[in-house]
């Protein structure tokens, strides 16, 4: 056997009537790490040295434990808070040492909290608080604007370009869609006799599934020689189905509420290229606001309604149609671009740094104004 070296941390929740000891997930101590979780491999020691222990999971801040009420909102923001001053830590040192070249840091918080706050903001939201006065969203972004400030004063060279950059962005979740129980509705998939509430598409009869869903992305068919059991054959066939599939999906309403569920169905095929598109989901839902996968659909299993209340804090998401949840791009420089995507960042780095654009890239480089540039417009325009 070997030894293996994890940190975690303790909270104290009560002591009476009952003693109740909060323990976080264990995470790989950086100072000494099981395996490489850094590269080069010694800069995790030479971190932790330097600040201390930090938490190393891919996914620190337990917004489960606060899901199930074990944490109370107080504390997870805390925990949120605490792995952002560790993530600051590491990105002002970095800014420090990097003289020229490409200094990247990305900061959990902004996720974490809008996911599982987002009732602060959405009086609809079943899982919202009455009692709950605070916004937590709002807060937060304060505590970016002065992380932001701090880092504009560190790049005093005319030269250096700061950008900040949001992966996705978010909107309200009030509500999950079992995709399983509509395609079972419509005649897609059918369940074993036992087969309902079982997990992991347990309970799903594959002799007589067309398609299912898992996950939070979309939906599969049940396809000859991708599926273990595949039972619709390629070509034709699955076109015409994925077609059928995609055009009920579309009309989908919520009864109760006489809302629209769906704002637009994605083939896959037609949206992605190269070579894993097949692997892909086969249709990827664009869910309107409000609406996304529900919980029991992303571990595959089928319910007897369609949809539910969402009652979870994690009360907002970004799996829902991309026009609904645009990110935000700043830059300390003018960017000549009417509409800039995602995509097109990796691109701009690489030509800003005269390295050329690999042409399987999806996305462009963005026109960037250097320093003078900007310096003349803003003159000419403060003579206007």
């Amino acid at each position: 056997g070997i030894h293996i070296h994890g940190i975690c941390k303790f909270l104290l929740l009560s002591t009476e009537p009952e003693f109740e000891l909060y323990i976080t997930p264990v995470n790989l101590d950086p100072e000494k790490p099981a395996m490489a979780i850094s590269y080069p491999a010694v800069y995790s020691t030479y971190l932790a040295k330097r600040q201390g222990s930090f938490a190393t999971l891919g996914l620190a801040e337990d917004s489960w434990a606060l899901n199930e009420k074990v944490l109370y909102d107080e504390s997870f923001i805390q925990q949120c808070i605490e792995t952002d001053n560790e993530r600051e830590k590491m990105f002002f040192d970095s800014l420090d040492k990097v003289k020229r070249g490409l200094c990247v840091c990305v900061f959990d918080g902004t996720d974490r909290i809008q996911h599982t706050f987002w009732r602060d903001i959405d009086h609809e939201h079943p899982a919202r608080s009455e009692e709950r006065e605070e916004n937590a969203i709002e807060e937060l972004y304060k505590r970016m604007d002065v992380l932001v400030g701090k880092t504009v004063a560190k790049c005093k060279d005319k030269n250096t370009v700061l950008m900040i950059i949001s992966d996705h962005g978010f909107n309200t979740f009030r509500y999950g869609v079992d995709l399983n129980r509509w395609l079972e509705e419509n005649g897609y998939l059918k369940l074993k006799e036992d087969g309902r509430e079982q997990k992991h598409l347990a309970g799903v009869d594959w002799s007589q599934t067309r398609a299912f869903a898992i996950g939070l992305a979309g939906i599969f068919l049940n396809l000859k020689g991708r599926e273990s059991q595949g039972i619709v054959s390629g070509g034709e066939e699955a076109s015409q189905l994925r077609d059928e599939i995609a055009g009920k999906l579309a009309g989908l309403s919520d009864p109760e509420r006489e809302q629209k569920v769906v704002k637009q169905v994605y083939n896959a095929l037609k949206i992605y290229k190269g070579p894993y598109k097949n692997e892909a989901p086969d249709l990827i839902v664009g869910y309107n606001k409000g609406y996304r996968a529900s919980w029991e659909t992303a571990i595959g299993q089928v319910t007897d309604r369609i949809f539910h209340d969402n009652t979870k804090a994690w009360s907002g998401d970004h799996c829902i149609d991309p026009s609904l949840v645009p990110g935000v791009l700043f830059c300390n420089r003018r960017i000549n671009a009417e509409q800039p995507r995602l995509m097109d960042i990796g691109p701009t780095v690489l030509d800003m740094f005269g390295v050329a654009v690999e042409k399987h890239m999806d996305g462009k480089a963005l026109a960037v104004a250097d320093a003078d540039s900007d310096v003349k417009d803003k003159k000419k325009a403060e003579k206007k």
